[in-house]
């Protein structure tokens, strides 16, 4: 959680200097193609038979290209590769989920001032887990410890679906969004159960 904090911090400080390098404005009717880079924090879950479990609070980390769609209607293609970290816990319990996600996204930009666009986005997203551990501390697993990679019980694949709403100012970029898993992300030998990811999350960014 300090590191998260921390990487936000950095980017907080940083984002004067970088708005510098802007032309002093931002205009839906000028931008064509953008990259960007994402930090982020977010409040992550797994729901079905999993209802009891807790959010765990996991890490953004990510880069975006944006394509506009059409010459007369600020509507905007967005896809990039994402490090996010992911998963549930229960008192001490911990389960880690740390996934590359490939986001494809519509967005629709509303110019509401001269230096500043709202961009509200849906769309789905496409992940794969490659590292994350089961942890069940001792005194919670009869006296011993347990520790596990989490794809013992979770699939390495999961898809859903994305909303939310970014603004951008100058430069710099913000977003508030929430993401569903479809895909049933429990392994088949779990006894059949059910179990979807989910997460709110929050980004900070720039666009280039």
């Amino acid at each position: 959680m300090k590191k998260i904090l921390l990487s936000l911090f950095t980017v907080l400080c940083a984002a004067p200097a970088l708005a510098q390098y802007s032309s002093g404005g931002f205009s839906l009717s000028e931008s064509s193609l953008y990259y960007g880079i994402r930090l982020g924090i977010n409040f992550a879950g797994i729901s079905g038979d999993y209802v009891d479990l807790d959010t765990k609070t996991g890490m953004n980390l990510g880069g975006v290209v944006g394509l506009r769609l059409s010459d007369t209607t600020p509507v905007f293609l967005e896809s990039g590769l994402y490090y996010t970290e992911r998963g549930a816990k229960k008192d001490k319990a911990k389960i880690g989920l740390t996934y590359l996600e490939l986001p494809i996204l519509i967005k629709y930009g509303v110019q509401v001032s001269d230096d500043i666009a709202v961009l509200p986005y849906i769309g789905p997203y496409f992940s794969y887990g490659f590292a994350g551990k089961h942890k069940i501390p001792a005194d919670m697993n009869d006296g011993e410890s347990y520790s596990r990679s989490s794809y013992k019980r979770f699939n390495h694949w999961d898809m859903g679906f994305k909303i939310g709403c970014g603004a951008e100012y100058n430069k710099l970029y913000a977003e508030l969004g929430y993401q569903f898993g479809v895909a049933n992300i429990a392994k088949e030998n779990q006894d059949d159960l059910d179990a979807h990811g989910h997460a709110l999350y929050l980004n900070l960014g720039v666009n280039f």
